[in-house]
């Protein structure tokens, strides 16, 4: 599986491309500018250093994206509970529920997606 590791900037301006693309460079630098109050130069660094990395594509000034959201964003979900919870996912979710309720609804779901999950 190819790895998609970011940084939390790196993230922040995929975020920004997933909800825009297809998406012209000029109008990219913009949108980089109102929401993570970059400056041009700075948008293009990133860009051009996904783009080496294979995650994103910018032919003739429009920036495409080639790693799937969901792909990136559950590689990121694995690193951070590999890096906050020496990987526990039960030690994820003790810290996560704290103080939640669930809904019979919400409870259903999980447990469904755990027996799907499960080894054996």
């Amino acid at each position: 599986m190819e790895s998609y590791h970011l940084c939390d900037s790196e993230y922040r301006f995929m975020q920004v491309v997933w909800n825009a693309a297809p998406v012209g460079s000029g109008h990219l630098v913009e949108l980089c500018r109102e929401r993570l109050g970059w400056k041009k130069s700075t948008t293009y660094t990133v860009l051009k250093k996904l783009c080496g990395r294979g995650l994103l594509q910018n032919e003739n000034s429009t920036v495409t994206v080639l790693a799937p959201r969901e792909t990136v964003t559950a590689e990121a979900a694995g690193d951070f509970v590999d890096r906050t919870f020496g990987g526990s996912l039960p030690g994820f979710l003790t810290a996560f529920m704290s103080g939640r309720k669930l809904t019979e609804e919400e409870a259903e779901d999980l447990k469904r997606l755990i027996d799907a999950h499960k080894e054996g």
